[in-house]
């Protein structure tokens, strides 16, 4: 295991090194002159001891872009190993204080409407597959069809609508009330936390539908197996067949799906973060992009590459741990 741990990493580098070249030679390529702008707006300010010119060149050489796209490229990333990921242009701070200060709040978001997808979706999956054709399976299976329909600004603005403007139960967007100055320590937790409801919410009810119905097909497939049925026929009881044989052999698929979700918890929802006006790191790393805040943009990108890497290292590691007969030597 550790054998095959280690070499699967040393490929992840190797991806990783190859992902990151074809994202830097798309922003050594931009058309928008993305540079250019950031260096008229560095010498229009206000005491500025540059020209436009000179901030150009050094922009260009502080990424590499006068020197082509090969060498380009080792000059980013031999700052990037080191820890110098540069100035944001769009924050205006260094990236990794502007990453620092956006990442807990999606990662909160995007834990909470993980477990909570969890909870919901594959319970529901398994009910469902156990009452094959019955009210059950058919509720499950029309409410899975319309959390995935749903669109997330529409959810979010139907949400709104219901505990914001008719029950005033919540804030329409932010982070903070109104007298969040005023609360204690524990008040200010608080009161941030139920800022975070709707958009959990929101994204909870976008991400089950997908599960479930994974779910309760790998349970239906399960259930109509030859091993199932010797086990039914030799007495074994019910509850037994369902959650130690059958959903034992559901979790290999759903490890798979489980695993790529690792980059979800990390990555931040763009949308919901915007609706609900969340700084988290999807919006932080949407008005970078829109704003062509290349350093930001690099670092984000190679975060989110690295992640999905791991996510799936940590899958096939899973599969040994779920399913005996799968193992590494």
């Amino acid at each position: 295991m550790a054998k095959f741990t280690i070499k699967r990493l040393l490929y992840s580098v190797l991806i990783l090194f190859f992902v990151m070249f074809i994202v830097y030679v798309l922003m050594y390529n931009m058309p928008a002159g993305y540079l250019e702008e950031k260096a008229r707006e560095l010498a229009s300010r206000p005491g500025a001891k540059k020209s436009f010119q000179e901030w150009l060149n050094d922009l260009n050489a502080m990424y590499g872009m006068d020197k082509g796209v090969v060498q380009g490229y080792f000059v980013w990333l031999k700052s990037a190993v080191s820890g110098n990921w540069g100035d944001s242009w769009r924050w205006t701070i260094p990236v990794a204080q502007e990453f620092h200060e956006t990442i807990w709040y999606s990662f909160a978001l995007g834990l909470i409407s993980f477990v909570l997808e969890i909870l919901i979706a594959i319970p529901l999956g398994i009910t469902a597959a156990k009452n094959q054709y019955g009210f059950v399976d058919y509720f499950t299976t029309v409410f899975s069809m319309i959390c995935i329909s749903l669109p997330t600004f529409f959810l979010a603005t139907i949400l709104k609508f219901i505990f914001v403007v008719k029950l005033g139960w919540f804030d329409i967007s932010g982070m903070q009330g109104r007298y969040y100055e005023t609360y204690s320590d524990l008040g200010k937790f608080l009161d941030v936390a139920k800022h975070f409801v709707l958009p959990a919410i929101t994204i909870t009810i976008i991400s089950i539908g997908g599960l479930m119905r994974y779910t309760r097909t790998n349970m239906l497939e399960v259930l109509n197996s030859d091993y199932i049925r010797t086990a039914r026929a030799k007495g074994v009881p019910e509850k037994k067949v369902i959650n130690y044989h059958a959903f034992r052999n559901t979790l290999i698929p759903l490890v798979t799906m489980l695993g790529g979700s690792l980059p979800g918890l990390f990555s931040g929802a763009l949308i919901t973060e915007t609706l609900f006006s969340l700084r988290g790191i999807g919006y932080a790393s949407y008005e970078s992009m829109r704003m062509g805040d290349i350093p930001f943009t690099m670092f984000y990108l190679a975060f989110i590459s690295s992640l999905t890497l791991l996510g799936n290292l940590i899958s096939d590691l899973l599969y040994a741990v779920v399913d005996p007969r799968v193992r590494l030597s």
